[in-house]
C-alpha cells in the first residue's frame, strides 16, 4: 500500500502534468476533467473551471478529508470535490482519483451501458465488468453516493449521462487506467458496430483477474 504524499510543489506540478497528459491523450476536453491526490493533510484537487495550460502549482486546492473547513485564500475547488473526497474515504488504498469525459466512455454512459467482459482488460479494473453509476446532478452528494457504490470492488466506473472516474494507488496508475478505460470503451463500441462481442466466461475472467494481481499496474 502506498503512503499519502506530502503537499509539495512537486506533487502539485505532477497533478497539473497529469491534467495536461489527459488532454494530450484525448481523454478529456476543455476543463471538464478533474484530478485529486491524497496527501498527509487531506487531498489536493484541481480548481474549478481553470484552463490546464494556465494552471500553476499554487492554484491547486488543499481540502481536508474530515469535513473541517478549508484553509482560507484558496481558489474554488472542482465542483466534483465531493465524490473525490468520498472515494478517498471509502478506499483507503486509493491515492488518486481521475475524472474525465472521454468520448467513448461518455457515449456508453449516455446509453447507461456498462462494459461487459468483452476483453480481458476489463479485469484491470477489478471485476467482470465496468459498471455505470446511477445518474445524479454533477457536484451533488447524490452523485457522490452513486459513484462510491459503483466503485465497490472496482477501480473504474462510468457515470450515467456524464463521463468516467478511475482510482489508483498512485497518480500515474490512475492516469494509466483512464487512458486504458477509454481504449477499452472505444474497442467495445467499435465491436458493437460490426457485430455482437463475445463475452468471456467467469473462468476466463477469474484467470485474467488472477494474472492482474501481480501485474505492473495492480488493480485496486
Amino acid at each position: 500500500m502506498q503512503s499519502p504524499v506530502f503537499d509539495s510543489i512537486e506533487t502539485r506540478q505532477a497533478i497539473i502534468d497529469a491534467c495536461r497528459a489527459m488532454q494530450a491523450a484525448g481523454v478529456n476536453q476543455g476543463v471538464s476533467g478533474n484530478i485529486s491526490v491524497r496527501t498527509k493533510d487531506g487531498m489536493l484537487i484541481t480548481p474549478s473551471g481553470l484552463d490546464y495550460e494556465k494552471m500553476r502549482p499554487e492554484m491547486l486546492v488543499l481540502m481536508p478529508l474530515d469535513g473541517s473547513p478549508m484553509g482560507k485564500g484558496q481558489l474554488k475547488p472542482s465542483s466534483e470535490w465531493q465524490f473525490h473526497r468520498d472515494i478517498l474515504l471509502a478506499k483507503p488504498d486509493a491515492m488518486a482519483v481521475v475524472h474525465a469525459h472521454p468520448v467513448y466512455c461518455t457515449a456508453l454512459a449516455m446509453n447507461n451501458q456498462p462494459i461487459p467482459a468483452c476483453h480481458y482488460m476489463v479485469a484491470a479494473f477489478g471485476g467482470d465488468d465496468v459498471p455505470v453509476a446511477d445518474y445524479a446532478l454533477f457536484g451533488t452528494q447524490d452523485l457522490s453516493d452513486a459513484v462510491v457504490r459503483a466503485l465497490d470492488h472496482r477501480s473504474a466506473c462510468l457515470m450515467a449521462n456524464h463521463g468516467a472516474v478511475v482510482t489508483g494507488d498512485t497518480l500515474e496508475r490512475a492516469l494509466w487506467r483512464m487512458i486504458e478505460l477509454e481504449t477499452l470503451a472505444k474497442g467495445y463500441v467499435t465491436a458493437l458496430s460490426i457485430g455482437t462481442p463475445k463475452i468471456l466466461n467467469a473462468k476466463q475472467m477469474n484467470e485474467a483477474k488472477k494474472a492482474f494481481s501481480d501485474y505492473g499496474l495492480k488493480t485496486r
